[in-house]
């Protein structure tokens, strides 16, 4: 397992979840000399919605589109998930890409899981956030100039009027307020990332109408791209 080290010249997939933390891992393996050759996502069993996040495959596409980096998709029942993420990994070796990204913290059945999957496929898993301070984490990746949207609350864990925050620091100190991890790492929030260092083209959002599942409400976005960057 690859955690901070120093590390170059690696040519790696990012398991993506359109999220602030596997946004923040990708950049730091980028920063290191790394080449993403691709983001890689795994959909419900519809094809219609990221898993956790809710995020659909359109606007998916856009956010990878504007970081100039490719997105290979899969689907999968959570009873198939491992065997299906395995598949694509087992692709990903065979056209020489020999290293993953994963945007994990600290959760340590997370990280058993994903290194026992990366072993049975002949992948180096990655790790670069692993045991990071969890609130210097979301600093790091406001400061550095990324924007983040959140776009599912576990109303269990956190108020739903959080739903469609903008990532700042007036943010986290409101989430840290209620008793909310400013990271959301126990599974409070997840977000949408729509800006920053990674970005070569904008893209403008479109907020469409609340849906409410079991305890989570997921805020549907629509992401498009509207120009190049001049610098």
């Amino acid at each position: 397992m690859k955690n901070n080290e120093s590390v170059s010249g690696y040519n790696f997939f990012s398991s993506w979840s359109g999220g602030k933390d596997s946004c923040l891992s990708l950049y730091r393996m980028i920063q290191k000399g790394n080449y993403c050759s691709s983001l890689f996502t795994m959909l419900d069993e519809t094809g219609l919605h990221s898993r956790s996040h809710g995020l659909t495959h359109e606007t998916l596409l856009v956010q990878a589109q504007a970081m100039g980096i490719p997105l290979v998709i899969s689907k999968a029942a959570w009873g198939e998930y491992e065997a299906q993420f395995k598949m694509l990994t087992t692709q990903f070796k065979r056209n020489n890409v020999e290293h993953g990204v994963f945007g994990d913290i600290d959760l340590e059945p997370h990280r058993e899981w994903i290194e026992r999957v990366c072993n049975e496929t002949g992948i180096a898993p990655h790790l670069p956030l692993w045991k990071e301070n969890r609130r210097k984490i979301v600093e790091e990746f406001i400061d550095l100039g990324f924007k983040a949207l959140i776009v599912v609350v576990n109303c269990n864990l956190m108020p739903e009027r959080f739903l469609g925050r903008i990532m700042d620091m007036e943010l986290i100190e409101e989430l840290e307020a209620e008793g909310v991890d400013a990271c959301g790492e126990n599974g409070e929030f997840h977000t949408f990332v729509y800006d920053g260092p990674l970005f070569k083209k904008k893209i403008t959002l479109s907020k469409g109408t609340e849906i409410h599942f079991d305890w989570y409400t997921f805020l549907p976005v629509h992401a498009s791209l509207i120009e190049e960057r001049s610098n």
